[in-house]
């Protein structure tokens, strides 16, 4: 049997269906380029924004008319909130919500009645654990938490993807060593709310960071995305004192207007979100030497923000934050949110305008980032590809690096002088 993947959204979209896909190579199966023909197409889809909505529907229609007998299963964000809309398009076999996908390996199998005793059983378990493969045969994505209790007004994710819960710390380190096994040196932290980890084992997530800590043959760790909330001292602390945890944090901002947070239903106000950012600087941070990269998450056009707030966020972020980087969303006004309801809602063309005011600071505040750190020595962990004769990789703060291609250098923790 044949069978091709296609993923959208987040990376613990990635990290599931390769995922999915070592457990169908376990069973036999062949997996073939998505373009190709295949006997199954399996698609990992998304809902944050109308726009993934829509290249889902597409991906489903491209492989219906790719192979039109072939069996379409999907899962993801969208085919928990839909699955009777997704049923209805032509091709569509399975549609696998928030709480079945430890059933989507063994229940696909069934159609060649070739279950194999590699996949586990279609567990009723709502926490599915899965990791990427190696990234350039470097990095890999580790989920460790799923689902958010949180409920933001702008957001779908707690209904697509349930309630908070997490791995045990056990289960976890089962997996990291498994990664370390692929010979990958770096591994990437990943949920939807991750520092809400411990919800359901009773558990910490200072403890499973410094369980990981442990793993042998992993490098370097990175904490994709983390509210600011719930990034304590003694986390910052523990990190701070010499750990594979590297410089490198990923914070969802959202918005720089307080008045903004408070209608959202953000747990947090911009005077803790700097107070935090602070502490790990003070924490992380010593004169001459590598300074923190804060990647941090802001949407534009929130219902009600209007000039003056928008202004507020670009005042904080430019004066007051001052981060390595900016993810940019402009808002996507999502049904079934109390969000879509509001009447003030922001005009597309304001939307778009203010995006691109954010970007260019993006642009700005990055580039003399990097251009602080010049002269400075860092560490970088090169990667496979090779472009014009080169090769990339990153320090720990996140910093790209490149030098003349070297397939010795592959994989390999190397000092430079940036």
């Amino acid at each position: 049997m044949k069978i091709a993947f296609n993923t959208l959204g987040c990376k613990l979209n990635y990290a599931e269906t390769a995922t999915y896909e070592r457990g169908f190579i376990a069973a036999g199966w062949e997996v073939v380029p998505w373009t190709a023909a295949a006997d199954v197409y399996l698609i990992n889809t998304c809902a944050v924004t109308e726009t993934a909505e829509k290249k889902s529907r597409n991906l489903i229609r491209r492989a219906h008319k790719t192979a039109p007998d072939a069996r379409i299963v999907v899962t993801g964000c969208y085919a928990e909130l839909r699955k009777e809309q997704l049923l209805a398009l032509e091709g569509v076999w399975q549609v696998f919500g928030a709480n079945e996908k430890q059933q989507i390996v063994p229940q696909t199998l069934l159609i060649a009645e070739a279950v194999s005793d590699a996949i586990p059983s279609a567990a009723k378990n709502s926490v599915f654990g899965a990791y990427s493969s190696g990234e350039e045969r470097t990095r890999a994505f580790l989920k460790v938490q799923d689902g958010c209790d949180n409920f933001c007004a702008y957001c779908t994710v707690p209904y697509a993807r349930g309630r908070s819960r997490n791995i045990p710390i056990c289960e976890v380190v089962k997996m990291a060593r498994n990664i370390a096994a692929e010979g990958v040196k770096e591994v990437v932290l990943t949920g939807v709310n991750t520092g809400d980890f411990g919800r359901t084992s009773g558990e910490s997530f200072l403890d499973l960071l410094k369980a990981l800590n442990e793993v042998e043959g992993i490098e370097r760790y990175r904490i994709s995305s983390i509210e600011p909330n719930l990034i304590t001292p003694e986390i910052v602390d523990w990190i701070a004192s010499g750990t594979k945890f590297q410089r490198h944090f990923h914070i969802p901002l959202q918005s720089g207007s307080d008045t903004l947070l408070k209608r959202v239903g953000r747990r947090y106000d911009t005077a803790l979100f700097a107070s935090r950012i602070d502490y790990i600087r003070q924490a992380m941070e010593r004169p001459g030497e590598p300074r923190v990269f804060f990647g941090i998450d802001v949407i534009v056009g929130l219902p009600g923000e209007t000039e003056e707030l928008f202004q507020e966020t670009y005042t904080f972020l430019k004066e007051r934050i001052k981060p390595a980087f900016i993810h940019v969303f402009p808002y996507s006004r999502r049904p079934g949110t109390r969000a879509a309801e509001w009447k003030d809602q922001v005009q597309d063309s304001l939307k778009t305008e203010r995006v691109a005011r954010l970007e260019a600071l993006c642009e700005e505040l990055h580039t003399e980032f990097v251009q602080a750190h010049k002269g400075m020595h860092e560490t970088v962990l090169w990667e496979s590809s090779e472009k014009g004769g080169l090769m990339g990789g990153y320090t720990g703060n996140y910093i790209r690096v490149e030098r003349p291609f070297d397939a010795a250098r592959v994989n390999q923790l190397e000092e430079v002088v940036l």
